[in-house]
């Protein structure tokens, strides 16, 4: 049985892992049939930068599991967040790999980022295990859609990162439907809305910073 002390311990931990910590995968990194071509500074630039905004959308990931695991007093929803949460590890690690690839960094406002999040999940959490899966609905499929606008800007030879990316649009859908099937309810269009712009500033920014 976790006590609320062990269950605080953890949530801590996760953070720390997540923030400062290598990450590291449990599933190899996806790979491109092909070999990737030679990429120009400016199309490497472009990858690296698409590719902080989708670890940053892991870092997120991490932080909002994290919380609802937090705050849920069913200790199979609580078995679910963790196990997604566990999942979104991977991606954390893919996203990073590839940064270092390219030669580039992570977004210097992570901690921000995971702090915005976690807030997130901790009031959803307290409205009820129903809205909580809903917002996992609705983060998941705006998330995916997001992955699959970076596969049309991703240059054309940059294989490596359009592997990841494909891959992890499969694994968000995946995380939808499981939390629509654990009893999601379906958000209201103003809520969707503000998630929506928030996610827009996130992207934004971490694009360059």
């Amino acid at each position: 049985m976790t006590t609320p002390t062990d269950a605080l311990l953890i949530a801590a931990d996760t953070a720390l892992r997540t923030l400062f910590a290598p990450p590291r995968a449990t599933l190899p990194t996806p790979r491109a049939d092909g070999a990737d071509r030679d990429l120009t500074h400016e199309e490497k630039r472009l990858s690296a930068a698409l590719m902080r905004v989708n670890h940053v959308g892991e870092v997120c990931a991490q932080a909002l599991y994290t919380a609802q695991a937090l705050t849920t007093p069913d200790p199979a929803l609580r078995a679910h967040f963790t196990r997604a949460c566990g999942e979104e590890t991977d991606h954390l690690a893919w996203t990073k790999q590839r940064l270092d690839e390219l030669g580039s960094r992570t977004s210097m406002l992570n901690p921000l980022w995971y702090a915005g999040a976690f807030g997130i999940g901790l009031l959803a959490g307290r409205l009820g295990n129903a809205v909580s899966l809903g917002f996992v609905v609705e983060t998941e499929r705006q998330v995916e859609a997001h992955l699959m606008s970076h596969m049309d800007r991703l240059p054309d030879g940059d294989l490596s990162s359009r592997a990841i990316v494909a891959q992890m649009a499969t694994d968000e859908v995946k995380h939808a439907v499981d939390a629509q099937k654990a009893g999601a309810a379906e958000l209201p269009g103003p809520v969707k809305g503000l998630m929506r712009a928030a996610a827009k500033v996130m992207t934004t920014t971490a694009h360059y910073i």
